[in-house]
């Protein structure tokens, strides 16, 4: 009589399961991290934010004319993107991007502090040539 190996005794592994990757809304792109690149701190902020204001579950950063050095940000809550919008998911956080928006973003990266002095949201864009020292206006 000959011996049944042991490995032929174990069950065999599992197949794979086919993840299905996040829907992305028609007439919106998705973008990636090098376009716009939330920390993990902001990330938690984001969702915190979103939880408790309950306006919508998309974070849209725009840039427009303002501010003392001609640009400044916003941040809002959406309900749903628009269509041309660039889709990031960063950090747990869904950001909307307009096309616009997108040429004076590419590479920002968006961090939170939580300290009571110079803490919130920063933004360290590198296509801002200067900046004003509340980091909520910039120029190219």
């Amino acid at each position: 009589m000959s011996a049944i190996p042991l490995q032929s005794l174990a069950p065999a592994p599992p197949a794979p399961v086919p993840v299905a990757p996040a829907t992305v809304p028609e007439g919106v792109r998705l973008g990636s991290a090098a376009l716009v690149n939330l920390t993990e701190a902001a990330g938690r902020k984001v969702a915190a934010l979103a939880a408790r204001e309950q306006q919508g579950g998309f974070l849209r950063i725009a840039i427009s004319g303002g501010g003392c050095n001609g640009l400044s940000y916003k941040l809002r809550f959406v309900p749903e993107p628009r269509k041309g919008d660039i889709l990031v998911r960063t950090a747990g956080a869904e950001v909307l991007v307009d096309p616009k928006t997108a040429l004076y973003l590419k590479g920002t990266v968006l961090d939170h502090s939580s300290k009571l002095i110079a803490g919130g949201f920063k933004f360290s864009n590198p296509n801002a040539k200067a900046s004003c020292s509340c980091g909520e206006s910039f120029s190219i």
